[in-house]
């Protein structure tokens, strides 16, 4: 993977979130007992339960929603996958200073993965303040100071699965190139 150079990168013949979707499934779905679906309002994340797969639920049909929510997953242990929402507290905006740092530091290591990601499937990645008061600059530059440390751990027994993720998603990509 090539590091990340800017806040935004190129992209040509971006996939569409039901390719997105439809990989994250096909690498998932059996082996983890996860289903990613999208339309949805907000997010959300959804345990198993002793019928149902877990269900990982990302905003409308947004490439990069999908992506983020594949990073959180991918991020997230066992321990945090049986609990809805991965058992993140979510504080809305109007934020405090206070309450946007915090929101930016436990983004941090989900963007910076999902930055991997947009990348693997030529989605354009925008840093995101969930804020739209904030300005991103500075957590964009932390994204990019951060990404050595996501590749080492994309190579890590803990990363695994996020690399099986990466690979298929370059693989879309670059089907979509030829394809496009």
């Amino acid at each position: 993977m090539n590091n990340l150079a800017a806040p935004e990168f190129g992209v040509q013949n971006e996939p569409s979130a039901a390719e997105i979707v439809e990989v994250f499934n096909r690498c998932f779905s059996q082996a983890h007992g996860v289903k990613m679906l999208g339309g949805a309002d907000e997010p959300l994340y959804v345990p198993a339960t002793l019928d149902k797969p877990a269900e990982l639920i990302f905003r409308e049909d947004f490439p990069s929603s999908a992506l983020h929510e594949a990073a959180h997953w991918c991020i997230a242990g066992r321990q945090r996958r049986e609990s809805p929402d991965f058992a993140y507290t979510y504080i809305a905006a109007p934020r405090s200073d206070s309450e946007q740092a915090l929101f930016f530091a436990a983004e941090l290591r989900t963007q910076a993965l999902e930055s991997v990601f947009a990348e693997a499937a030529s989605v354009i990645f925008n840093p995101s303040a969930d804020n739209l008061t904030v300005d991103v600059a500075v957590f964009a530059s932390a994204i990019a100071r951060y990404r050595p440390k996501t590749e080492e751990w994309l190579n890590s027994p803990e990363g695994l699965r996020a690399l099986q993720f990466c690979h298929a998603l370059v693989e879309l990509s670059e089907g979509n190139r030829i394809n496009g």
